[in-house]
């Protein structure tokens, strides 16, 4: 038990951080811990099984604590081992430094002796020789004044100005002060004479355009060291450079305006035309080259290498030389550049524009304060601007040449064994030609958009040509030009009646349905948070879409009425003889009706039409009904009465109604009008007692086939009626003598 509180004890010592525990005989960690007394308790208080498992846990313990012990036994004896051996070579290191450091101690002590002795030897004679030293240096000073001329001379012929300036720059002074002496102020005019002939020279290099990097830079230097003021020397610098610069400048200028068409001759014919990618390479590899390396020399030359700053006013004429040259480079750049407008050459655009804004950004790098990036980026924008108006122009042509072909295919005369007139394939062809050429346009224009390209990251470029150049720019003016096209249509051109027809369904069509799509497609291709606002452009289709079928009707009703008014002014109704059929002019009415109605109903819906009454001239099988006309007789008629008792009940008719994009709403339309032509042409005439007759056939077999085509059939009926009353007051023969109705059927039925 002695054992073990001493092996607790131990462990306890060495484990760190321990912290001091009350004291408790009974606690087995605590230093008056009484293992007899501990032992007593738990005897008295646990059972077997308990003491078991607790002699146990006590086992454990101990070996564990045993275990730990021997490893840091281990641990502390290898480190003790190591600290050994490092001290041991410890020693024999110090053992070899005091040998060298009793060397070093015998070596100084004979450099003093040896010191001691030379002075001892050259004290008497220290002051003689220092005599002498300064009679030489005074005699060497002479000799370099008297032939200084001379040595200048020499130093330039050999192609060392930089030599004859600092002899003269250390000989100056003393030849200022003592100018006054005849024998030094003929050194010294000579020697300013050499200096200013210098100068001249130096002059010519920096004028001279071949003189380049470390001749001119030289030069530079001589004349700031020869008191050249900074500033002239800026200036002189940067007219050396910008004439080496302007030759790059001029033929670019030159080539744009060629193909910009402002310069023509001779001469010009010579000149290659480059394509973009060449032009920007030419500009970038010679001169932005050049700009760099004029701007490196400048700064190089003209900063104070103590400060590492440029001398004062040198930072300013350099930006603005430069900030010159570069906008005279982007007006060349955007001038050129904006003369490609083929779509299928975009990609060739987008890479010039491309390498032009990556090589101008890193230029912009030499020169602080001169954003030539953007500079560059609105360059971009405006050739970008220039393409999509471009694109714009090319969708109108295209759209004139679809609607050409279009028109031709209606016009297209046809043969009995041609193919019929099928509108609804030519509306399907124009519509699908115009989303066609919008979404090739899209798909040329997203060029501009690729992630690899340096400007198109930049979301100032993209939100201004996503939204400004290509949704309103190119798809609203699309659509605005369509609307606009359409509308020259419907203005009282001569313009076939089918063309009218088929347009109006084509806006109606772009109204409805496609200038949504080509929106949604936009906003997904160009990544548009919102689509674009086609409030105002559906607006302006549906009106349009309105006016052209209202002209159709006005078209074709005008056509009919022209027929009927010279079918009526033509003939004598006052001397015609007993009708015995249907007149041709009718049937070439019914038969006209009937073609209009097969062209509009292969572009519009039937339509809604209202309830029927059973007294209407309807054929169902071999049945007709009797005609409203044979109420008139010559018994029972007053003409004058009947006539204003039907007015008196009738709705009132609004001949010029605008239609609705329906089949039967065109046709009533149409039928309308062309029978009030016919009606105001009766009024205008005069009928005997056959001519009466024949208009009452004419009206009777109108009725019979022209109701099946109008929203409401009542209308046919009124109208006709009007007619025939017309006639009646029109008719000389009083009373006016009508032919039976089972006469008038016979007639119509063989007319039709």
């Amino acid at each position: 038990m002695a054992k073990k509180s001493n092996l607790r004890s131990a462990v306890r010592k060495l484990t760190p951080g321990q912290h001091p525990v009350q004291s408790n005989p009974y606690d087995i960690n605590s230093p008056d811990f009484d293992a007899d007394l501990f032992v007593a308790k738990l005897v008295g208080e646990a059972s077997l099984s308990q003491l078991m498992a607790q002699e146990g846990e006590i086992v454990r313990q101990i070996q564990g604590l045993d275990s730990d012990m021997q490893t840091l036994v281990y641990e502390n004896y290898n480190k003790f081992i190591a600290a050994t051996e490092t001290i041991r070579k410890m020693r024999v290191d110090f053992r070899s430094m005091e040998d060298e450091m009793e060397q070093l101690a015998s070596s100084m002590s004979s450099i003093t002796t040896f010191s001691s002795q030379i002075s001892d030897k050259l004290r008497t004679r220290r002051q003689d020789v220092a005599r002498l030293s300064s009679a030489h240096s005074t005699l060497q000073k002479l000799q370099f004044v008297l032939e200084l001329p001379n040595k200048l001379t020499e130093s330039i012929n050999e192609g060392r100005p930089g030599q004859a300036v600092e002899d003269w720059l250390r000989a100056e002074r003393a030849l200022t002060h003592y100018k006054d002496m005849a024998s030094f102020a003929g050194i010294q005019e000579d020697c300013e004479k050499i200096m200013e002939d210098l100068k001249t020279n130096l002059r010519a290099k920096l004028a001279d355009p071949k003189c380049e990097g470390e001749q001119l830079g030289e030069a530079v230097e001589l004349l700031r060291q020869l008191g050249t003021p900074s500033e002239q020397l800026c200036d002189s610098y940067l007219d050396h450079c910008g004439a080496a610069l302007c030759p790059y400048l001029e033929q670019l200028e030159v080539q744009a305006s060629i193909l910009a068409g402002e310069l023509e001759g001779k001469n010009m014919a010579s000149v290659v035309i480059m394509d973009p990618l060449e032009f920007v390479d030419e500009g970038c590899n010679k001169f932005l080259a050049e700009l760099c390396l004029s701007a490196t020399g400048f700064t190089n030359t003209f900063t104070n290498p103590t400060t590492g700053k440029m001398d004062q006013g040198a930072g300013e004429k350099l930006g603005l030389w430069v900030e010159e040259l570069v906008t005279r480079y982007l007006r060349v750049m955007e001038k050129r550049l904006s003369q490609e407008k083929n779509q299928a050459e975009c990609p060739i655009l987008v890479r010039s524009l491309d390498r032009f804004h990556r090589r101008l950004t890193a230029t912009s790098r030499l020169v602080p304060g001169l954003d030539m990036a953007r500079a560059g980026l609105d360059v971009v924008l405006a050739v970008s601007k220039e393409f999509c108006k471009a694109a714009s122009i090319q969708l109108q042509e295209k759209l004139h040449e679809i609607m050409m072909d279009a028109r031709q295919a209606i016009a297209q005369p046809r043969k009995g064994t041609d193919t019929a007139l099928n509108l609804q394939e030519i509306s399907t062809a124009l519509l699908t030609a115009i989303a066609e050429n919008v979404r090739n346009t899209f798909t040329t224009l997203q060029t501009f958009l690729d992630p690899e390209l340096s400007f198109s990251v930049k979301t100032y470029f993209r939100t201004t040509f996503s939204i400004s150049m290509v949704q309103e720019g190119v798809l609203l003016t699309h659509f605005h030009h369509i609307v606009s096209v359409c509308s020259k249509f419907s203005s009282g051109r001569s313009v076939p009646p089918a063309l009218l027809l088929l347009l109006s369904r084509t806006c109606l069509d772009l109204h409805t349905s496609t200038t949504t799509y080509l929106a949604s497609l936009l906003s997904e291709q160009f990544q548009l948070l919102d689509k674009a606002n086609l409030t105002t452009v559906n607006s302006a289709f549906s009106t349009v879409s309105q006016a052209l079928l209202d002209s159709y009707v006005q078209a074709q009703s005008a056509d009919l009425s022209l027929m009927l008014r010279k079918s009526v002014e033509a003939r004598d109704w006052l001397s015609t003889v007993e009708p015995r059929s249907v007149r041709a002019v009718m049937k070439r009415v019914v038969e006209d009706v009937t073609i209009i109605d097969e062209q509009v109903g292969q572009l519009y819906e039937e339509g809604q039409r209202k309830v029927r009454s059973s007294d209407s001239s309807r054929t169902f099988g071999g049945h007709r009904s009797r005609s409203v006309f044979s109420s008139y007789n010559s018994s029972n008629l007053d003409s004058s009465l009947a006539s204003n008792i039907q007015k008196l009940f009738s709705e009132k008719i609004d001949y010029f109604a605008p239609v609705t994009p329906s089949k039967v709403s065109v046709l009533t339309g149409i039928i309308k009008l062309g029978l009030k032509t016919l009606l105001e042409c009766v009024r205008l005439k005069t009928f005997g007692r056959y001519g009466l007759q024949q208009m009452q056939v004419d009206c009777h077999y109108l009725q019979l086939y022209l109701w099946r085509f109008v929203e409401d059939e009542a209308v046919v009926h009124h109208l006709l009626d009007e007619v025939l009353g017309s006639a009646l007051h029109r008719s000389l023969e009083q009373p006016p003598q009508l032919m039976e109705p089972s006469v008038v059927e016979v007639i119509c039925d063989k007319g039709g």
